[in-house]
């Protein structure tokens, strides 16, 4: 039987990649944070699985030593994991400092799966050649020019859009570098835009995100379709493809900075070194 990591589980896209993959004979492992939407996703995946191994583990991601924890408990339940998929992520609505010092979008949305999967790598090597990675990118990454090299923390000064659309910048930049430096093992990692999905995601935006999202409902997708591209590439499709970006089970297209092979190492060094600092 096969496992399945997925955060951002307890709603939308990751409830939909969690439940589709529990009734196609996966163990799976999954993340929420909110417990009452934890426990209501588990419920849902139960009902329409109901022979599936399923579990749900609670943690704040954009505390490192959660991402920490939670690795643990996922290394105490499984000896491997055949898929990671990250994910979990949101959109702020102004600056917050997480108790590790680093603001909390880049915090939750890109050093949490980049923390996540190196601690996990042992256990996705461990189920061997196959084994897959899946990021949750978006194409708002098209929306920012670069990473804010000389102020990622945005201390400086802050916009709710360049946080969210640097996170999603950071989400193709991390699965470009890691695919160069787990090819040799077979494993594989992409990147995917759903596209713009009926979730509530918006939830913690500000005013102007609400709007965006209310106004835009007629015309975005359901979960489940926001959901193909993952499965799509969960359960086989582009096998060969790994450090791409992907959108409508397609190759997505990239910035400039997307494609940057050394803006790939530069934020993979910056990222080893905060979230190091925040262990210590």
């Amino acid at each position: 039987m096969k496992t399945a990591v997925v955060t951002g589980a307890s709603s939308g896209i990751g409830l939909v990649v969690a439940r589709e993959l529990a009734r196609s004979g996966w163990r799976v492992i999954a993340h929420g944070r909110d417990p009452a939407r934890a426990e209501a996703a588990l419920a849902d995946i139960r009902r329409a699985a109901p022979q599936a191994h399923v579990d749900m583990v609670l943690a704040d991601l954009s505390v490192m030593a959660n991402v920490s924890r939670f690795a643990d408990d996922i290394a105490a339940q499984t000896e491997r994991i055949d898929l990671l998929v990250n994910n979990a992520g949101f959109m702020p609505a102004q600056r917050v400092e997480t108790v590790d010092r680093f603001e909390q979008c880049f915090a939750a949305n890109h050093l949490a799966p980049f923390l996540l999967t190196n601690r996990l790598l042992p256990l996705i090597k461990a189920a061997g050649p196959g084994a897959q990675i899946i990021n949750t990118a978006s194409v708002a990454h098209k929306f920012i020019k670069d990473m804010k090299w000389d102020d990622l923390q945005q201390t400086l000064k802050f916009s709710a859009n360049d946080a969210y659309t640097q996170s999603k910048l950071a989400n193709i930049l991390h699965a470009r570098e890691l695919a160069r430096r787990i090819k040799p093992d077979g494993i594989r990692i992409n990147a995917v835009h759903p596209g713009l999905v009926q979730t509530n995601f918006d939830s913690h935006g500000n005013v102007i995100v609400k709007l965006m999202y209310l106004l835009s409902r007629p015309f975005s997708l359901t979960p489940e379709k926001g959901a193909d591209t993952i499965l799509w590439l969960a359960q086989g499709g582009a096998p060969e493809a790994t450090g791409e970006y992907f959108a409508k089970r397609k190759l997505g297209d990239l910035t400039p900075a997307a494609q940057s092979d050394e803006g790939a190492a530069r934020l993979w060094k910056i990222s080893e070194e905060l979230v190091a600092q925040a262990e210590q």
